[in-house]
């Protein structure tokens, strides 16, 4: 049996986070074998075991928004931070509201703590409307990681945490910078 995603987001970029996330869950309605099946059958003889995410977003020619931090000080961050890392997702749950974060949301999803999906992560919706957030309750020295859906809220929200004292905020893009949300989009 066949499955087709009606989704304006079915393109090379997504097709590689499918086969990238095929070892953690199901993403658009493909199961893991099917997401390596679609791919197989879109990139012909290409060898899929060296088809990642960490390639697809070397080779990507869109470049990370200002102020997302590398993938390198994104991963000695998680790593210094242990299980006090606090990751906050900036996207807004509503997609009337940010239609773009439909996108994201298609190939990770909300935190969500009754499945230990994300477990250090929680949705503080950065609002366009009042340019700010609701703060995180938790010690102003929490090393925190922000994200939206590619890091320009995410840039937002980690201006914001630092503007009322946080002091160990990184901006990590989101899902879209594939090489950084490797290092935390599990957190």
């Amino acid at each position: 049996q066949s499955r087709t995603c009606h989704s304006p987001t079915m393109n090379f970029r997504t097709i590689a986070l499918l086969v990238a996330a095929s070892s953690r869950s199901t993403v658009c309605g493909f199961s893991p074998a099917a997401s390596s099946s679609i791919a197989a059958a879109r990139f012909g003889a290409h060898n899929i075991n060296n088809f990642t995410v960490r390639n697809m977003s070397a080779a990507s020619s869109e470049p990370r928004k200002a102020g997302v931090s590398s993938p390198t000080d994104i991963k000695e961050f998680v790593s210094s931070a242990g299980s006090s890392l606090l990751v906050v997702d900036a996207r807004h749950p509503d997609a009337s509201v940010e239609p773009g974060d439909a996108k994201s949301l298609a190939v990770a999803g909300f935190p969500d703590k009754d499945s230990n999906f994300r477990p250090n992560a929680i949705n503080l919706p950065w609002s366009r409307e009042s340019n700010s957030m609701e703060v995180p309750e938790v010690d102003k020295d929490t090393p925190i990681i922000t994200h939206c859906g590619g890091g320009g809220r995410g840039q937002k929200a980690k201006d914001y945490l630092e503007s009322v004292g946080f002091t160990k905020v990184l901006n990590g893009g989101g899902p879209k910078e594939t090489e950084c949300w490797a290092e935390y989009g599990d957190k």
